[in-house]
């Protein structure tokens, strides 16, 4: 239901760096965790990152270290800093909102997804 924006992408040499974006371009609730998973062929759909709104961060394992994701001004736009790139980032990353509102009321969505390579 909710529109997500992702931009940034692009192809990068192992160890270079990459800053992807996310924005709703519908309403979210302040309650509300953004982030992105990513998949790439023959692999399962895996968490990169995420933030709650109180500032609460999660890593996958594989990227800790190595990405960092923030909050912008707006509660509803978010940042990944990926640093340190490797050949197994190479994925298409999907861009998510998970909100809640009072009761049962809820607003998610899926992003149109990015291409993230690292090839030399």
């Amino acid at each position: 239901q909710v529109q997500l924006l992702e931009t940034g992408g692009g192809l990068v040499q192992p160890g270079g760096s990459l800053r992807l974006s996310c924005a709703a371009t519908t309403s979210i609730f302040s309650t509300n965790t953004m982030g992105w998973y990513r998949q790439s062929p023959g692999n399962e759909r895996e968490l990169v990152a995420q933030i709650s709104d109180t500032g609460i961060t999660k890593y996958g394992d594989s990227v800790k270290g190595r990405f960092t994701i923030t909050r912008g001004s707006a509660r509803d736009i978010v940042n990944l800093q990926m640093d340190n790139l490797r050949l197994e980032d190479t994925a298409v990353y999907y861009c998510f909102v998970r909100s809640r509102g009072k009761g049962w009321d809820s607003r998610d969505g899926w992003g149109q997804g990015t291409q993230v390579t690292v090839s030399a």
